[in-house]
């Protein structure tokens, strides 16, 4: 596997947290948990962090929202079951609606 000894961390982290995604989606989310703001973090809370962003800005209507003048906070609240959902289409078991990211949030 080639890259540097982080890049590979993240990439057997997606494997393990969502092995059903979408390549296209896969490359998005290392992507973002590649950013430098993400550098500090362990590679699978980078991971996790750039999953939920790009679930949220990616298939639902997370930015929508947000133009409407919706708080973050509530436009989260109301696309959590369907991130949630998408998730779950991937294989992964682990939910955004068990508690949402609190550091180095990486919405834009």
């Amino acid at each position: 596997m080639a890259g540097t000894k982080r890049q590979q961390a993240i990439r057997r982290a997606l494997r393990a947290l969502a092995p059903g995604i979408p390549l296209i989606d896969a490359e998005a989310v290392v992507t973002l948990a590649e950013r430098r703001h993400m550098k500090e973090l362990p590679p699978s809370t980078a991971l996790w962090l750039a999953l939920g962003s790009h679930v949220r800005h990616s298939h639902t209507d997370y930015d929508r929202l947000l133009d409407e003048g919706y708080e973050r906070d509530a436009a989260r609240f109301f696309v959590v079951e369907e991130t949630d959902a998408v998730l779950s289409s991937w294989g992964c078991q682990r939910s955004v609606a068990d508690g949402e990211e609190t550091e180095a949030e990486i919405d834009a």
